[in-house]
């Protein structure tokens, strides 16, 4: 797709990112729209050189320029976010149940790495409450104790 009229039409958005895609679709000889999930997988894995900050900004381009023509999203997980999952693992939440893992890397990347950073969050949230909670109820245990021995069990603590 050297014809800059054709980049043009196939790149809409002007996104420079989206260029990477349009040049290996131009090395494989494959027209970059209509393309399957598992192509765009394919692309993925045979970019993993570029690194996944460049792979991830140009499957998200993807989506926009797909959904801007009209089409459906291909990298809306399945096989893209697998692909991009076996070039930078994001582990399933530990909350989840364990049949329910294996899903969790068919969800579209950006959306494994929101579930993942959300629920390291909650469970730090919920650390620091059972953390506080072991606290007032060591104080509240002192405090009962003292109600029932007295001040002489302060003094001998």
């Amino acid at each position: 797709m050297t014809n800059p009229v054709l980049r043009a039409i196939s790149n809409p958005l002007g996104d420079p990112a989206l260029d990477v895609f349009l040049h290996w679709c131009d090395l494989k000889g494959v027209r970059p729209m209509p393309l399957a999930p598992a192509d765009i997988a394919t692309f993925v894995m045979q970019s993993q050189a570029l690194g996944i900050e460049k792979i991830a900004a140009t499957v998200a381009a993807i989506s926009k320029t797909y959904l801007a023509r009209g089409y459906a999203d291909p990298t809306a997980g399945g096989p893209v976010g697998a692909a991009l999952n076996a070039i930078a693992p994001i582990d399933p939440p530990r909350s989840w149940p364990k049949e329910h893992k294996h899903r969790f890397t068919s969800m579209p990347y950006d959306l494994q790495a929101y579930v993942a950073s959300h629920e390291a969050r909650r469970e730090k949230v919920v650390r620091q409450a059972q953390n506080e909670a072991g606290v007032l109820r060591n104080t509240f245990d002192d405090i009962q104790r003292w109600f029932c021995w007295g001040p002489a069990y302060s003094e001998a603590s």
